[in-house]
């Protein structure tokens, strides 16, 4: 059984619990020591020092763990920062049919990773296939704090961190720039072997079909990724403008994953009455693998949410996917 990553004595719990049913509904309130939002990611961060008494980083059970970073994707976000180092970058759906990512990274970490924004109850689901993984987020709608207390993860979002892990930006207005120094809470990268994810890395199978341009639409956001052959990558495009980082660097992954899956309503709602889209991970499907210039049409299957999600060509055989960093976009089906 995979172990709770944070452990706290009873009162502490009942005392969180009992914040978080107490805390106002209002944007921008902070629930027992955690910052929270309304849906749309607009939360008010403690301010970047202030510890939560209940919880100093990293404790050394984090170390070893893979950080999952919440990153902003609107246009006012843009440019990220760090976004090319993770290992793995997810797409999702958020309220109104925009986009947001989660970025993990397990063979290095960047000096800082951001804009950092608020977490979904689809986040929990999809983390539960790492071993003990650490989360970083701005801050959660109050309903959903319990569960995220719950869950078998580090969750460290602003006020739960010792010294200056987050801090607030000055090159965007908020609440686009709030910075996560990863160091402060993990030390050191665990190293791939923490990417317990089911993916296989090797030689292309064969067959596939010449493509170098593919594009995945949500209600309110598209991505486009262009087959580069001289990088030997794949160069992503968000709304129409190329993705490079606040430092220069062109993000491309070497391989890209369109995934199909059920995309529907939870119970939560932000503050104008948007639902909160859930995006099911667990389950089977179709997908499309982009690698080298070519697109394979698969299939996933991830049978439980403590399962690594497994990517089959038509004959059942692992697709390979190419080595470098992968995109997984959560397209509905």
């Amino acid at each position: 059984m995979r172990q709770m990553a944070r452990m706290r004595s009873g009162a502490t719990t009942a005392a969180l619990l009992a914040a978080v049913v107490t805390a106002p509904l209002v944007t921008g309130c902070i629930a027992g020591g955690r910052s929270t939002d309304d849906g749309r990611g607009h939360s008010k961060a403690p301010t970047p020092g202030q510890a939560s008494p209940e919880k100093q980083t990293p404790s050394p059970a984090a170390v070893g763990s893979v950080l999952a970073v919440k990153i902003d994707n609107v246009r006012a976000a843009r440019p990220q920062t760090g976004l090319e180092a993770a290992d793995i970058v997810y797409a999702e759906q958020v309220e109104g049919g925009l986009s947001r990512l989660m970025a993990v990274y397990a063979s290095k970490l960047p000096k800082v990773v951001g804009p950092v924004r608020s977490a979904r109850e689809s986040d929990l689901e999809l983390l539960r296939q790492f071993d003990d993984p650490t989360l970083a987020f701005s801050g959660a709608q109050h309903k959903l704090l319990p569960l995220i207390d719950q869950a078998p993860l580090h969750a460290y979002p602003p006020g739960e961190t010792s010294g200056d892990a987050y801090y607030r930006g000055t090159g965007k207005a908020a609440p686009h720039n709030l910075f996560l120094r990863p160091q402060r809470l993990t030390r050191t990268a665990p190293g791939t072997a923490a990417l317990t994810t089911g993916f296989h890395f090797g030689a292309a199978p064969a067959g596939g079909s010449p493509q170098t341009s593919q594009t995945v639409r949500f209600p309110a956001a598209r991505f486009t990724f262009t087959w580069s052959a001289s990088r030997e990558r794949w160069l992503v495009d968000m709304d129409g403008t190329p993705t490079v980082t606040t430092d220069g660097k062109t993000v491309a992954p070497a391989t890209v994953v369109v995934q199909y899956v059920k995309v529907r309503e939870s119970k939560y709602h932000d503050v104008l009455g948007n639902n909160t889209p859930y995006t099911e991970t667990v389950g089977s499907g179709t997908a499309k693998v982009l690698r080298e210039g070519r697109a394979f049409n698969v299939n996933w299957s991830r049978p439980r949410a403590t399962d690594g999600t497994e990517f089959t060509t038509a004959d059942g055989a692992p697709m390979n996917f190419a080595k470098g960093q992968v995109w997984v976009v959560f397209a509905e089906a």
